[in-house]
């Protein structure tokens, strides 16, 4: 009876043991990784993280994201990548840095001559609503957003006129670099991250970029002049994007919360963009930056000069099986919208 009990309390004390050490399911949730290029102190960057935190919150911790910053778990033209193989869960690139690879969005960069980012978030949403790209099937799409006017900023040069920005050497990435050669600049297919040492160094004479850049990636340090080219202004789109996996194997009830959270993000990203611009001429000003104004015929002329951008986009586009007409079309509605 003794050895009974004594085997029976052995039972126990095992089964015990092994319920402590085992993981309680309740508080066993999912960790994710998201990689961004922006650097942490970028508002950019801020509101990626941020979005983390809302996603942790709003599921009761059972979603965990650690967040990487400046381009340290995957380097920006290959975050898509990174992210579609699972080297990253979510990911934030910029998709012109792997250009031809994301044909019909890249409808939404061409120089429609955007006012702001709060437009072109909207526009690019619109467009990934309306004609939901084949092209993110890899992945499972969070959310786009997109920058306000993209200007050219010159960094010894004044440039009030189309002749005076013929042969300029100007660093720029996918559609900004299609619109710098068609002004008659010469672009220099660069990242963001590699535009302050270029202009420097005076390796390139200026960049295309919004305003925001001035201060978001200190630019307005090492520029001397912007010009309002607001009538060929073009913009770039970014997306949000997770692991198609990692994406099916979270609850419903997460997944439904994520989208939600998605539709909020997209438009405080577009609002960053705009509240950053108004900081970025700030400070590009604080540098003794002066800001160059076009005259409505000169205006007119670099629209008319940067017009064959969209129709080689819509010739393009043909070619791969894409509408291009439409998603121009639609763009063009909505912006006047």
């Amino acid at each position: 009876m003794k050895r009974i009990t004594f085997f029976a309390f052995l039972i126990v004390c095992f089964c015990s043991a092994f319920i402590i050490a085992s993981p309680n399911p309740a508080k066993a949730g999912t960790s994710l990784t998201y990689a961004n290029f922006f650097p942490p102190t970028h508002i950019q960057s801020q509101l990626a993280e941020g979005w983390c935190k809302e996603v942790e919150k709003r599921t009761n911790g059972e979603i965990k994201i650690k967040y990487f910053p400046a381009g340290t778990l995957t380097k920006a033209p290959q975050t898509y990548d990174g992210v579609e193989t699972g080297m990253a869960d979510i990911g934030m690139t910029v998709l012109a840095y792997t250009r031809g690879r994301f044909p019909l969005t890249e409808a939404i960069d061409l120089p429609m001559g955007y006012k702001s980012g709060v437009q072109a978030t909207k526009v690019a949403n619109a467009v990934l609503n309306k004609f939901n790209p084949k092209e993110f099937n890899d992945t499972k799409i969070m959310f786009l957003h997109a920058h306000g006017p993209g200007l050219i900023h010159t960094r010894d040069k004044k440039v009030g006129n189309l002749d005076e920005l013929k042969g300029l050497k100007l660093r720029g990435t996918g559609t900004s670099g299609l619109v710098q050669a068609a002004l008659g600049a010469v672009p220099v297919g660069k990242s963001m991250r590699e535009c302050y040492q270029m202009l420097q160094k005076g390796v390139v004479d200026g960049s295309s970029h919004p305003l925001e850049a001035n201060k978001g990636w200190k630019l307005g340090e090492v520029v001397k002049y912007v010009t309002e080219s607001y009538s060929c202004a073009y913009t770039t789109t970014f997306a949000v994007f997770m692991n198609k996996n990692r994406w099916e194997s979270l609850k419903p009830a997460h997944q439904k919360v994520i989208q939600e959270i998605n539709a909020e993000f997209a438009a405080k990203h577009g609002v960053a963009w705009d509240e950053a611009d108004k900081a970025g001429l700030e400070f590009f000003k604080s540098k003794g930056g002066t800001v160059v104004a076009l005259s409505d015929a000169e205006a007119a002329k670099w629209q008319a000069a940067a017009a064959p951008v969209i129709d080689k986009y819509i010739e393009k586009a043909g070619k791969k099986g894409i509408d291009g007409k439409a998603v121009v079309d639609f763009i063009k509605a909505n912006l006047a919208d």
